[in-house]
């Protein structure tokens, strides 16, 4: 059986190994399809700023076929097509410490490999409407776009949004924004990448390499109220732009450290009474609830390029780029 390891002088190496034996409460997956995250580029170049297991096998979010089940599990059966999850030990509820304890190719060993052994509780169920590669996008970048759409942003008709990108998650958030009847304002440095996030249903478009101070744009499609959510990749980068481009009351949904860590000024955030709300993917009922919405509205996960398993240290290089759509390893 193949696999991959992050290697401690930065990127994975693959390797063969004798299959893992199941547990009572574990399950074997023969895994199709792998999607991959910022996070696991950070991840292979020890950059990450979370603790991450030694000897990790990469990347949390896959999706394949169930091939054994340990002698307690009765939740799935052999021939089951699941999902992994991305906190196996987070089902419901608000987020706590034990709850993300475990994260999947982080705190615990990830799913980059031909099969895998994991707990019964790291798996969710796939639709059938969805291929293997379009369920291995799920697990965090779906979930991640889902909680900030509709937990933390609470988006409702006539609300405006701002996206940041056209990554995976901001692509998500695209989709998910408009089903829930909202305008969306994207900004990106790429022209075409814009041009692509319109086809998918953005109202407005700024390039920040034109436009470098996007937050006034902003503040000039909506009148000068601001935005009612914001959608934050960048970090410290970008935060404090979206602090002036979100309106007095206001939401910003913090998930990405692509600008790097920084110092920021409290005060418009209290003066403006802004709400900001750091997302840490999101739990199983989360996962539930966009694959229903999905499957009724008829969204489709969008992939922006597939990878041979063979090829899967390109693909992790490949990330960086920054492709309109997730980046997906099929196995």
């Amino acid at each position: 059986m193949r696999r991959y390891r992050v290697n401690p002088s930065g990127g994975i190496l693959l390797e063969n190994v004798a299959p893992k034996p199941v547990g009572p409460d574990e399950v074997r997956v023969r895994m199709r399809a792998v999607s991959l995250n910022f996070r696991d580029h950070l991840i292979a170049q020890g950059a990450y700023p979370l603790p991450v297991k030694a000897d990790l096998i990469p990347a949390s979010d896959g999706a394949g076929e169930v091939v054994e089940v340990g002698s307690a599990v009765g939740t799935v059966r052999v021939g089951d097509r699941v999902a992994t999850a991305f906190f196996p030990d987070w089902s419901d509820g608000e987020i706590n410490p034990p709850a993300v304890a475990k994260s999947l190719g982080g705190s615990v060993d990830g799913v980059l490999a031909e099969e895998v052994v994991l707990p019964n509780n790291a798996l969710l169920p796939v639709s059938d409407c969805l291929t293997f590669e379009q369920a291995a996008t799920l697990p965090c970048a779906g979930v991640t776009a889902w909680n900030a759409i509709e937990q933390v942003g609470r988006v409702a008709p006539g609300d405006v949004v701002l996206l940041q990108g056209t990554g995976g998650v901001s692509t998500f958030a695209l989709q998910f924004a408009k089903l829930a009847g909202a305008t969306v304002i994207q900004i990106s440095s790429s022209d075409k990448k814009l041009q692509i996030a319109r086809s998918r249903g953005a109202d407005h478009l700024i390039n920040y390499t034109v436009t470098p101070a996007w937050d006034v744009e902003a503040l000039r499609l909506t009148g000068g109220r601001g935005v009612d959510l914001v959608v934050e990749i960048g970090g410290a980068a970008t935060l404090e732009r979206s602090i002036r481009a979100v309106r007095m009351g206001g939401r910003i949904a913090g998930i990405g450290l692509a600008g790097g860590l920084g110092k920021i000024d409290p005060l418009p955030i209290l003066t403006g009474v802004v709400q900001l709300t750091g997302i840490l993917v999101g739990n199983h009922q989360m996962y539930r609830a966009m694959v229903r919405a999905m499957v009724i509205s008829g969204i489709e996960p969008v992939i922006g390029r597939i990878f041979g398993f063979e090829k899967a240290t390109v693909a992790l290089d490949h990330i960086v780029h920054g492709d309109s759509g997730k980046i997906v390893i099929r196995i």
